[in-house]
């Protein structure tokens, strides 16, 4: 019989990990299928997900992603770009992608451009040994540029509409034209277009279907900007505003709209009595500000999601023929108290 100091250092020598075969073996199942289950949920049906999932949390298994890295030549994240970090539009896109690719079995790599171009193409060259794709949300790159981008690598823009670069697309266009139809109902004919970063795609196609509905619609459009899509920038917004005679306003996002509505309140402008606005995106506090604001509402967490499934598709094996490589989703105009009828003019 061995002495006790020999029993506690028996008893003190640390426990083998468990591993995916150990797994496996508890679950009654192949390792094969044991790591689809625990990298790639979705390629399992629920119940040996669930049966496996169980065994690995009882045996504290966790995967080693150095391992399978090396296995599988991925590293097991992707890369979330966004074009600023603080705006609260993309905070469901990083909710929706966050989930999705946890989901999944990916870690979430997130970068913010700081709405440069030139960050955008730098930092995914830069990065590229750290993820296995992209998703590129709101992405400042030209279409040439995002183009040439899908060729080298995994990716899926969201808010974007490029031929041959999957993608997600929110559609705000045809929310601006909800948005310009509810302002000629009120009687407005005079409306100002307040743009965001030259550099934004949606911004143009924004314009492009403001243009066309206006027209048909006996209304005449000021295109104002570029503006920077922050807070701070709705107070020289609402001035260009307040120059153009125009009795109502679409901003490109709301965090400008919210930020006029504070100007306008300091110049002694009511809102929507002398002027109405109407933001994009109705972000958290679109709803409190005062007054409420108009805005369009967009499924945005859900754009994340998608994004997901459809870069993880193409990482999984490339695209089947007839798989989808673009959606869109639609947007609609919520209507609050920053829009009211057109006040007349003075003579």
């Amino acid at each position: 019989m061995g002495s006790r100091s020999e029993v506690a250092q028996q008893s003190e020598k640390p426990q083998r990990a468990p591993t995916l075969a150990n797994v496996a073996e508890r679950a009654g199942v192949a390792i094969s299928t044991a790591s689809r289950a625990l990298s790639n949920p979705g390629r399992v049906n629920a119940v040996t997900r669930g049966r496996i999932e169980k065994v690995a949390a009882e045996l504290g298994y966790s995967p080693n992603w150095q391992a399978r890295a090396l296995t599988s030549g991925k590293v097991g994240a992707i890369a979330v770009l966004v074009s600023d970090v603080t705006n609260p539009f993309y905070f469901g896109i990083i909710r929706g992608t966050q989930r999705q690719l946890k989901a999944s079995g990916y870690s979430q790599l997130l970068i913010d451009t700081e709405e440069s171009d030139q960050n955008e193409d730098d930092l995914l060259h830069r990065l590229r040994s750290s993820f296995d794709g992209v998703i590129l949300a709101a992405s400042r790159l030209s279409d040439r540029a995002l183009a040439k981008l899908a060729d080298e690598l995994p990716l899926v823009a969201v808010n974007r509409q490029t031929r041959g670069v999957p993608s997600v697309f929110i559609d705000t266009p045809s929310g601006v034209v909800q948005a310009l139809e509810h302002l000629v109902s009120l009687g407005h004919r005079d409306i100002a277009y307040v743009s965001g970063p030259a550099t934004s795609w949606s911004n143009e196609s924004r314009w492009r279907a403001l243009v066309k509905a206006a027209s048909a619609r006996g209304a005449t459009m000021h295109r104002l900007g570029p503006f920077s899509p922050r807070l701070h920038a709705g107070a020289a917004a609402a001035d260009a505003v307040l120059n153009t005679g125009a009795t109502a306003a679409i901003a490109f996002n709301d965090l400008l709209a919210i930020g006029m509505l504070q100007h306008l309140a300091a110049r002694g402008v009511r809102v929507p009595e002398q002027l109405s606005i109407v933001g994009c995106d109705d972000i958290f506090g679109a709803d409190f500000c005062n007054p409420p604001l108009t805005t369009l509402t967009a499924p945005v967490e859900q754009a994340g999601r998608l994004a997901v499934t459809m870069l993880v598709a193409q990482l999984d094996g490339g695209s089947a023929p007839g798989q989808r490589q673009a959606s869109v989703l639609p947007t609609y105009l919520t209507v609050r108290s920053s829009t009211g009828p057109a006040a007349e003019k003075e003579i």
